[in-house]
């Protein structure tokens, strides 16, 4: 027999897993909160007898992630992990300390199948899609290694959340849980590089997340040499979206805009961008090219900064983003789950 997954499973649905087999319901209330504690075995759950914990382990999986390498940047203290899951696929994850506390930077697939010209992730192929669980063991694991509590996330390290649907929902369901870690949706954020039926989808949930889209340039010739989905779903469909989003939604949403010099600091990308952005409540994140092996894509921070100078001249919100964890490549498209960092 097949052993199911019970770390994906929320209090209800565990409630009615043990129901159906005879278990009383604050039996399933204990299992969860141990779960959410970072439980990796059902040994680890004292509280509950030696039969029935032998029972649960014959019957059920837990699949907790498992500190492979850890990296800690000597520049910012930022801390990046390399997880191993339950069938030897390897993803990665950031820990930032922030003046409001700790974020962590999630991986939500291994590998990613949206092959992004900037992206180490995408080079490396698609792998698998990330359980719910997996996604929230995470957490848990850098929360018991630092000691620490993780007080936001953000959906923006290996894969594409929108192309794991429903496990991502999943997850966020069972990470905003009050019986779980209870993390403020308004302290989450989900990004995408666009794919539209699915932002469709997501907005009819009416989750209170911060929408994070992947833009990288507003014209569809540039960003199709960029980003693939493009092709797929252009820059129109895209905004479109993204302005029914927000209407809907009350939220506003964060474009991402990886700088690359000579390509999409244009006067025509600066006017496409006033276009489409006009009355719309956003705001654009500028990010400097960070350094990624197989991209000839490169941009600074005083291109940025002028870039940003020039967007809030016409009116569009606009910041450059804070680098950080350089020096152990935990920075914006550079994880790509290896064992190891480049020599200097």
């Amino acid at each position: 027999m097949d052993k199911k997954d019970i770390g994906s499973l929320n209090l209800k649905e565990l409630e009615t897993e043990f129901k159906e087999t005879g278990l009383k319901a604050f039996r399933a209330k204990q299992v969860f909160e141990w779960l959410t504690r970072g439980a990796e075995c059902f040994d680890e759950m004292t509280n509950l007898s030696k039969q029935l914990r032998s029972d649960l382990s014959d019957k059920y999986f837990i699949p907790s992630v498992k500190i492979k390498r850890k990296f800690v940047s000597k520049i910012d203290g930022t801390v990046k992990y390399l997880f191993e899951l339950y069938d030897g696929q390897l993803i990665e994850s950031v820990v930032m300390k922030y003046r409001h506390g700790y974020s962590q930077c999630l991986s939500t697939q291994a590998g990613c199948r949206m092959n992004c010209s900037f992206c180490a992730t995408g080079k490396g192929g698609f792998k698998r899609n990330l359980l719910p669980f997996e996604m929230l063991s995470q957490i848990t694991a850098a929360q018991k290694d630092l000691g620490i509590r993780i007080s936001n996330l953000v959906l923006m390290g290996m894969g594409e959340p929108l192309d794991n649907f429903d496990n991502t929902v999943k997850f966020l369901k069972l990470v905003t849980s009050e019986n779980g870690l209870n993390i403020g949706a308004r302290h989450i954020s989900l990004s995408t590089c666009g794919i539209v039926d699915r932002i469709y989808e997501l907005m009819e949930l009416d989750m209170q997340i911060t929408l994070s889209i992947s833009l990288h340039a507003p014209i569809d010739g540039i960003r199709s040499k960029l980003m693939p989905i493009n092709k797929k779903w252009g820059v129109d469909s895209l905004m479109k979206a993204c302005r029914k989003y927000t209407a809907k939604t009350g939220r506003r949403i964060s474009f991402e805009y990886i700088i690359i010099d000579g390509v999409n600091t244009t006067d025509e990308c600066l006017y496409a961008l006033k276009k489409y952005l006009s009355g719309m409540i956003a705001h654009i994140n500028l990010i400097p090219a960070n350094p990624v092996k197989g991209s000839d894509s490169k941009g600074t921070r005083e291109t940025a900064e002028r870039f940003k100078e020039r967007l809030l001249n016409e009116g569009i919100n606009a910041t450059v983003r804070r680098t950080l964890g350089a020096d152990i490549e935990a920075s914006c498209g550079q994880l790509k789950a290896e064992e190891t960092l480049p020599e200097d």
